[in-house]
């Protein structure tokens, strides 16, 4: 068996050749993480961001490009949003996180940033460890703008950055998302909270990695500071969010993720994701990788509508929802179904045959109603 240093560097010159030996890794972000966890079982998915293919790319590609993303308007905003909260060497973001989260230490009398430069994501991410230690060895507040969070997903290490992460008094450290979407009344909305959230769970995650090789291991706080505009004004203002539920729910997704190891080993030899391949041997090579589509992808994924096109051509019952899925038991596809329904095919004592069943009968019955003019009582 060879060494794991060795497997290390098989597996990144494996996805080097999955991806194309000349095209660049595109990075995996937290929210790709947060999306891969909330659809563990699509190895495709798994694969292509493991291999730091472009997705966007690669869709346009297969001909199926994707609008997903954020608008160039939105990203030129929240980075003006953000360097505004950032502003005077961190002051304001340190006095909200006093105030919302940690009211009993000692106000932040003046702001640490240390210098995280260093070359390449690893040595980054090593530079972001040594300030995190020696910030819980100072005691005092500091905050690490734009960190390097290293993470281990399927057996290949994705590199995130959030916004800040803050170190406590007490050595204790806080995830800081900012966002540019408002707050408003102190509220924001809902669904774009809860998308913060899970997002901020994976650097969670991340930094739980990191304490956990100190000792000793300093606390990770499950509230993270969440900062938005106030009301309609470009003004900061913070809430704190709970994020254990979301924590625990991706810990457990990720933990499920077929290594990534294991998929690449299973494709043929001279598999290649590269946008730049024609367009029927791309096909096939994406097509090599069981995909697990949901309509919830399109929200998601930048490859959903080409999934979403095979899903449909395939007659998949996934192309419906993953409640329709988890009613229809072992019917996979339309056609099952379908003859299901009509007493071709499946168990009578099957719950989700017999309740087909009838349920084509009563639609039988309505429209044979209808056809001779009769009016259908509710039941």
């Amino acid at each position: 068996m060879p060494p794991p240093r060795t497997r290390g560097t098989a597996l990144r010159h494996r996805l080097a050749e999955l991806r194309g030996t000349d095209v660049p890794a595109k990075a995996m972000d937290a929210r790709a993480l947060a999306a891969l966890a909330a659809n563990p079982g699509c190895e495709r998915r798994a694969i292509l961001d493991g291999a730091g293919v472009d997705k966007a790319a690669l869709a346009s590609a297969l001909g199926a490009p994707s609008a997903f993303g954020q608008s160039q308007f939105a990203l030129v905003r929240g980075n003006a949003f953000e360097a505004k909260a950032k502003a005077d060497g961190g002051a304001e973001l340190l006095r909200l996180v006093h105030e919302k989260l940690d009211r009993g230490a000692e106000p932040p009398a003046r702001a640490h940033v240390p210098d995280l430069s260093a070359i390449g994501p690893e040595g980054r991410s090593a530079r972001t460890a040594l300030a995190l230690r020696e910030a819980v060895e100072a005691r005092d507040w500091t905050l690490l703008d734009h960190p390097m969070l290293a993470l281990d997903v399927a057996g290949s290490p994705a590199f995130l950055e959030p916004d800040a992460v803050v170190v406590h008094p007490d050595g204790s450290w806080t995830v800081v998302e900012i966002k540019s979407f408002p707050m408003l009344d102190g509220s924001a909305d809902p669904a774009k909270v809860g998308a913060a959230a899970r997002q901020a769970a994976v650097y969670v995650l991340a930094l739980e990695q990191v304490a956990a090789r100190l000792a000793p291991a300093p606390r990770v706080r499950h509230q993270v500071l969440l900062v938005c505009p106030k009301d309609f004004s470009n003004l900061p203002t913070a809430s704190a969010v709970d994020v254990r539920k979301q924590r625990a729910v991706t810990g457990r997704q990720l933990a499920r993720l077929t290594r990534i190891q294991d998929i690449a080993d299973a494709l043929p030899e001279n598999t290649c994701f590269s946008p730049e391949l024609p367009a029927a041997e791309l096909t096939a090579a994406v097509e090599s990788v069981p995909a697990a589509y949901a309509p919830e992808c399109l929200s998601a994924c930048e490859l959903a509508f080409h999934c979403r096109d095979r899903s449909r051509a395939a007659g998949a019952v996934t192309s419906l929802g993953r409640a329709v899925r988890a009613e229809l038991g072992g019917l996979a596809t339309v056609g099952d179904v379908l003859a299901a329904a009509g007493g071709e095919t499946g168990d009578p004592d099957d719950p989700a045959v017999a309740a087909l069943r009838r349920a084509a009968e009563l639609r039988a019955e309505a429209l044979g109603r209808r056809a001779v003019g009769e009016a259908v009582p509710c039941r």
